[in-house]
């Protein structure tokens, strides 16, 4: 895998992938519209509950749906109509649509695999805001991790375009990064 871009298991797959945060919601737009067609948003919007998270998840989706992105739900009610599901192994098993399942270890990779996932979201690659002074795999662990995958992987933490680049997986997400790229 070293040298070679992962390619894609399923068709359509998203190689760039913002997933929202209240940290980021006033950029989101803008992220949206600069990342490629075929990407993807992953509505998280946790700080936000019924009618207003409701409200923002309606706008976003018709703003990624204008740009040709897949609108992937976390934790969300099933009747929103999103292209997939985010979440652990347990969290996107049996679900409908594009299922990325998160993944910090060998362990939960298996497990991914277990639950049938699409895609791995690989994290954290490089220090990230989200979580200060916690731990990550750096560049080495983190390719010698995707090698063992059988499914494509997603470099998630810290992620910037062009550490993304330096980085031989099928693509890459970010919270706070594809904004500022």
């Amino acid at each position: 895998m070293m040298g070679k871009r992962q390619s894609a298991g399923k068709t359509g797959l998203p190689r760039q992938i913002v997933l929202s945060d209240a940290r980021n919601d006033g950029a989101l737009s803008r992220a949206l519209a600069r990342m490629p067609r075929g990407g993807a948003l992953v509505f998280r919007h946790y700080h936000l509950a019924g009618p207003a998270r409701l409200r923002r998840f309606r706008k976003l989706r018709a703003q990624a749906g204008a740009r040709g992105h897949k609108v992937i739900g976390a934790r969300l009610p099933q009747h929103w109509r999103c292209d997939g599901v985010y979440g652990t192994a347990r969290e996107v098993a049996g679900k409908a649509g594009l299922r990325l399942a998160t993944a910090h270890s060998l362990r939960e990779i298996g497990m991914a695999v277990r639950a049938r996932a699409d895609a791995i979201l690989l994290s954290p690659v490089f220090p990230t805001r989200s979580h200060p002074g916690g731990g990550v795999l750096g560049p080495v662990r983190f390719l010698l991790l995707a090698r063992q995958s059988p499914l494509p992987v997603i470099a998630l933490g810290g992620m910037t375009r062009a550490r993304a680049a330096r980085l031989p997986v099928h693509g890459w997400a970010a919270i706070d990064g594809m904004a500022a790229t």
